[in-house]
């Protein structure tokens, strides 16, 4: 079995996807949690500078979304073929695009402009893509692709922490389907005793 580390600082965010689906496929994992102190001394030994970081074998490697889909193969949750890998791809794909989206009006650091821009956010934005979604979900019967668990799954519902400290509400209150995936993910044994047994932290 590969040595897995996880490098990320000590929140969920985009390292949640990480640990969810590791966790999932009950590989064990470090989970190496750096702090802003100790950042700057790490981030040269960092791909690019940047986490999350995924470690295999000693092996380190950057980008979230493709080090999702490589652990999704590793632990069964990729597609059975090409075109259900697409509609997968596609999936993770809008959700961040609606994380960027978000992410680019929650850390703006003018508060006028901010302002102005949490209007179309939250009157919008955020409406369009939950409507999208939910939509995607109940087409696929409470998960995101081929009607089936998939990565896809396991990606929102890890990343929805984030977004919802971002938004300052929660996203899937009031869209069932959403939450039919989060609790179709959140319901696995493996995925619960990850979520247990995390450090409890606010992002």
């Amino acid at each position: 079995m590969p040595d897995y580390k996880v490098y990320y600082f000590n929140v969920k965010a985009l390292g949640e996807p990480l640990r969810f689906l590791l966790s999932y496929g009950n590989l064990p994992f470090d989970d190496v949690r750096i702090t802003r102190e100790e950042w700057p001394a790490l981030k040269p030994t960092m791909p690019m500078g940047q986490m999350p970081v995924l470690e295999v074998d000693g092996k380190k490697v950057h980008q979230s979304v493709a080090m999702s889909r490589y652990l999704a193969n590793q632990v069964g949750l990729a597609g059975a073929d090409d075109w259900e890998n697409l509609m997968i791809d596609t999936v993770v794909d809008t959700v961040n695009d609606f994380r960027l989206k978000i992410a680019v009006v929650s850390y703006e650091p003018d508060d006028e402009i901010k302002d102005k821009k949490l209007v179309t956010l939250n009157n919008e934005v955020i409406p369009f893509y939950l409507e999208k979604l939910d939509d995607i979900a109940r087409e696929n019967n409470g998960y995101l692709a081929n009607s089936k668990l998939s990565w896809a799954d396991i990606y929102f519902t890890a990343i929805l922490d984030y977004l919802n400290y971002m938004t300052k509400s929660d996203l899937v209150a009031n869209h069932p389907n959403l939450q039919r995936v989060v609790d179709n993910v959140t319901s696995i044994d493996s995925i619960r005793s990850w979520i247990d047994k995390r450090p409890k932290t606010e992002i």
